[in-house]
């Protein structure tokens, strides 16, 4: 089965992102097929190289990032959730005139026509969080 995955949550708000996360690795694991990971809303988050959480704890960025990497995933953030809570890749972050980006590896910005697409492509679309 090919799934579109929904990600609304940030990684450290409620339990979507780990769910999704789970979610994903586990359809990988079983030989499903991911068509893709979008990040919509305040799960934009999940896709800042600039989180840092306690030694102790998981981290969420660094899981999708080698996950993305081990299955070649397409991990797609929405480019105006993304600009309203900061989050830029190098060519936004140019054409706003600001002088960083922050976005994590295997990350990319995109439209909502890629969650548009995720879910005319997959056989379901799995949505995690409100």
């Amino acid at each position: 089965m090919k799934f579109g995955i929904l990600v609304n949550e940030g990684p450290y708000q409620h339990q979507s992102s780990d769910s999704a996360y789970m979610f994903t690795k586990a359809a990988l694991e079983n030989g499903h097929e991911i068509y893709r990971v979008f990040f919509y809303h305040d799960g934009v988050n999940n896709g800042t190289r600039l989180t840092v959480p306690p030694q102790d704890d998981r981290h969420i960025v660094n899981r999708w990032t080698e996950l993305g990497k081990e299955h070649n995933l397409d991990l797609v953030v929405c480019i105006a959730a993304a600009q309203r809570r900061g989050l830029l890749d190098e060519n936004e972050a140019k054409r706003q005139g600001k002088d960083a980006n922050n976005i994590a590896e295997g990350f990319r910005i995109s439209g909502l026509g890629q969650l548009i697409e995720a879910g005319i492509q997959s056989d379901r679309l799995v949505v995690f969080g409100d």
